[in-house]
């Protein structure tokens, strides 16, 4: 095999500590600009700009299913959004597939939600199960999110990350059909697994 095949086949890891980290003001800057393609779907993860997967069909259903249910039974108690930014902190804007929020839509007119505002973030998952269970899951427990659900197509499950600290989650429940969660915030709201999954054909 020569230099040249070596260097191709070959995976180019760069140490995090020489990577620029990219602040929020700095990723809206660069949006208003014209740097980022306004066709990739784009969100920023502890400082770096990372692409977003495509949303299937079953992704898609999913969402609408359990945004609707929870629209439907929490009406005004709470604001449900979906696909929207939400700002961790200063190096960290993710569009988490939904999230419950204090509030109403016009409390966020000048600014995205902060972790004080969020009762339950929720990533539904076909193709990026790995990055959310194990990327997302400690920086979502870093910025103190009390509930994070990840809605596992493939395996028909829910996985429950609750009781955060700085360097994750100490409590991770996967959910099984026909079981049924409450949000720590409303748990009076009772929702069946089957009910937010796609049919089984």
């Amino acid at each position: 095999m020569t230099a040249i095949e070596t260097l191709t086949n070959s995976t180019l890891t760069i140490e995090p500590k020489l990577l620029k980290r990219w602040t929020v003001q700095d990723y809206h800057h660069m949006s208003e600009l014209g740097i980022l393609n306004p066709t990739e779907r784009t969100e920023l993860i502890n400082g770096q700009i990372v692409l977003m997967a495509a949303k299937g069909t079953p992704h898609v259903t999913s969402l609408h299913l359990l945004a609707n249910q929870l629209r439907d039974r929490l009406g005004n108690t709470a604001l449900i959004l979906t696909q929207d930014p939400i700002q961790l902190d200063d190096f960290s804007e993710p569009e988490p597939d939904l999230s419950i929020v204090r509030g109403t839509v016009l409390d966020y007119a000048d600014l995205h939600p902060r972790p004080r505002d969020i009762y339950l973030i929720v990533e539904v998952a076909s193709l990026t199960l790995k990055h959310d269970c194990e990327i997302k899951d400690k920086l979502y427990a870093e910025a103190g999110i009390a509930d994070y659900w990840v809605l596992d197509l493939k395996n028909r499950q829910l996985h429950i990350f609750r009781h955060p600290i700085s360097t994750g989650y100490t409590s991770h429940l996967i959910l099984t059909e026909p079981n049924q969660v409450s949000p720590l915030a409303f748990p009076n709201l009772s929702i069946d697994l089957t009910s937010i999954l796609p049919p089984v054909f």
